[in-house]
Formats: C-alpha cells, sequence, structure tokens
C-alpha cells in the first residue's frame, strides 16, 4: 500500500509563455527551449484525477494563464468538480467581459501581481508598462465581487515604499495582501545581486507589515513572506517535499515544486503517460525526498526535521551542487557561508538587471 500523503493543492500551470520580463520570474532560465505540452482534454482529466486523489483546491497559473483561450473551460470544470479555483494573473491580458465569464463559469478568487507603487517603478520591474492595466484589472476583480489578492514581491528595488504598497492595496480595497519577499531562484537567483535586501532595509519593511496587520485586522489580511536568505531556520519549502502541493509543468510533468524538474538525476514522469495518482504515488522523483530516510545531518538528528524538511531541495542544489544537502539557508548547514556571502554583497552598490526574453504568443489551445 502505497504511504504517499493526501494532496491538497493542484497548482496547474498552463503556459510558459506571459507578456512581463519580470526579473524574479520563476520560470526556469532556459524555457525558452520549453513548449506547453497539454491539451484541453489533457487538463480536463489532470482536475479529475487531482480531485479524486484529494485535491481541494486548484491554482491556474503559468507564465500567464489569460494566454490559454482555453481555460474558461477548465474554470467551469474545476467548478464541476467542486474544486475551489485561484486564477493568479499578472492581468496582462485581461478584458472586462472575460473576467465577467469566468466569474459565470464558478471562478472563485483572483490574485493580481502588482510588481510596486509607482508606475515607472512597477513597469522597469515588469520589464514593459503594465501598471495602469494592472489597477484596471485589480478593480475589475472587485467590481465583479471577486475576493481581491494582491501579490507583490519585494526585493531591495522596492522595500522602501513598502508603505506605499500596502497603501494601494487598501484603494484598491484587497481582502489579501502577500508582500512575498523574492526567493532566490530562477530568475531571482540570475538577478540575486540586483535584487537580495540588507537586513536593515528587510527589518523595517517587516515592522511596517506587522503595524499593518494589526491596524487591518478584520478588513485585510497581510501576509509577510521574509527570504530565506533572511532567517535562522528555512522554511518548509512548499509544505515539504511531495506532501500537500502537486504541480504539473505545462509540458506535463508532474512535480513536488516549481523548479523540481531543474534537479538532474530526478524522474517525475507526464501527465500525458501516466494517471496523476500513480505519478503522485509512486513517481521516483516525488520519492526522493519525502520523509527522512534521505536528510543527512545535522537534519537527520534535527527536532526540525519534521517542521522544515530539511528547507529547500532546489536551493540547496543551485547553492552547493547537491539536491540532498541541508538547504544553505540553515545556520546549521555547513555550506551557510554561501548565504551570509550573499548577505553581504547585499551591501554593494545596484547591478544591472537581467530580464527575461518573454515569449508572449501563448499557448494554442486544443
Amino acid at each position: 500500500m502505497s504511504t504517499a500523503p493526501r494532496p491538497y493543492t493542484l497548482v496547474a500551470e498552463l503556459t510558459y509563455a506571459c507578456p512581463l520580463h519580470c526579473v524574479y520570474c520563476s520560470n526556469p532560465v532556459d524555457f525558452a527551449r520549453r513548449h506547453d505540452g497539454l491539451d484541453t482534454g489533457d487538463w480536463r482529466r489532470v482536475l479529475r484525477e487531482a480531485e479524486e486523489l484529494g485535491v481541494v483546491q486548484v491554482n491556474f497559473t503559468g507564465g500567464e494563464p489569460l494566454l490559454r483561450a482555453d481555460l474558461e473551460a477548465l474554470v467551469e470544470e474545476a467548478r464541476r468538480l467542486e474544486l475551489y479555483s485561484n486564477l493568479i494573473t499578472s492581468g496582462i491580458p485581461l478584458e472586462r467581459g472575460r473576467l465577467e465569464r469566468l466569474r459565470r463559469l464558478g471562478l472563485d478568487n483572483v490574485q493580481v501581481s502588482i510588481q510596486d507603487s509607482r508606475p515607472v517603478e512597477s513597469d522597469r520591474i515588469a520589464g514593459r508598462e503594465a501598471f495602469g492595466q494592472k489597477l484596471r484589472a485589480a478593480r475589475w476583480v472587485k467590481e465583479l465581487g471577486f475576493p481581491l489578492t494582491m501579490n507583490t514581491v519585494l526585493h531591495r528595488e522596492n522595500l522602501a515604499r513598502i508603505g506605499e504598497v500596502i497603501a494601494l492595496a487598501e484603494e484598491l480595497r484587497a481582502d489579501r495582501l502577500e508582500l512575498a519577499n523574492a526567493q532566490y531562484l530562477g530568475w531571482a537567483l540570475v538577478n540575486r545581486g540586483a535584487l537580495l535586501p540588507r537586513g536593515e532595509e528587510l527589518e523595517r519593511a517587516r515592522s511596517i507589515a506587522a503595524a499593518a496587520r494589526q491596524r487591518l485586522q478584520g478588513r485585510m489580511e497581510v501576509v509577510f513572506v521574509v527570504p530565506d536568505y533572511h532567517v535562522e531556520f528555512p522554511p518548509a519549502c512548499m509544505d515539504g517535499w511531495g506532501r500537500r502541493f502537486m504541480i504539473v509543468s505545462p509540458e506535463g510533468l508532474l512535480l513536488p515544486c516549481l523548479l523540481a524538474h531543474t534537479l538532474p538525476g530526478l524522474s517525475f514522469g507526464n501527465v500525458r503517460e501516466q494517471s496523476v495518482a500513480d505519478l503522485w504515488t509512486s513517481s521516483p522523483g516525488l520519492a526522493a525526498f519525502r520523509g527522512e530516510g534521505w536528510m543527512p545531518e545535522p537534519c537527520r538528528s534535527c527536532e526540525r526535521r519534521t517542521v522544515d524538511f530539511g528547507g529547500c531541495r532546489c536551493q540547496a542544489f543551485h547553492l552547493t551542487g547537491d539536491a540532498a544537502a541541508t538547504d544553505p539557508a540553515c545556520s546549521l548547514s555547513r555550506d551557510h557561508a554561501k548565504i551570509e556571502a550573499a548577505r553581504a554583497q547585499a551591501a554593494q552598490p545596484l547591478v544591472e538587471f537581467r530580464y527575461r526574453t518573454a515569449r508572449a504568443d501563448g499557448a494554442p489551445a486544443r
């Protein structure tokens, strides 16, 4: 009998394509060589099989999920299955009429990303003019009766304006504000030298967020996520490898996190070839870091091993070359000096961004 835990959330990465060029994008750095491989029928089956396995909510994301012409069909299928559905979008491209259709078809929640509180600064991070459309999209969300989550990724370039970001969320009547500091993987790792904040900048921002959380209690939920590089112990990445979250990539890989496919030597399997249940319970890649058997010291004997599960496997690999190493973000890791060196670099002058090259063509709905 399988000992795989019951999954709770399906993250449906519908496409790699996106009209933005965000400098902290979680798309793979080599994504220009990758292609969307699942058609409408494939995604419908993934939704059905995930629900049968115990999933209760689905996040439609990307890339930019609005670039899929079949998004409506997938939202309708999620509603038929009684899955709580969340659209995670840049708001570009979005028309009010399409949002109205998604509402009628059963979409439950919308999350809109806004990169900064000011147009020029926001557009610089996004790599194109987008701020005005994002505000229009967020206002449509509220006008049509959706709960609105506003997400702003924090970093060295915008931490000083966190008070303005909170004020913007209040103006937009957001129900939830996610102030998620950049996690340094994907394009954020490429741009770490320009994005990683100094400790004093982070502490000031955290204090402002804490005051806002207390002031806005009952009106808007304020969530502040500290970057792994500034903690004593790492958080549980995705609530632990292959425990509660399943990610299906645009290519069809069933993964424990967005960047797990960047780890060499792991085999995850594709939903075009096997069922979601078979992959969740028997995929070698998912089994690789479940539980505690894989853990090295100091994780193996640490009382936090069932709290943080050894930290992030992708971060461990991309910083040390070993996916089974203790996450260097942990102060007990023998590789923690790599994190300390990066923090020291944050005190140096800003460097130029390297922008992700956008594929704005979108994936054809088949």
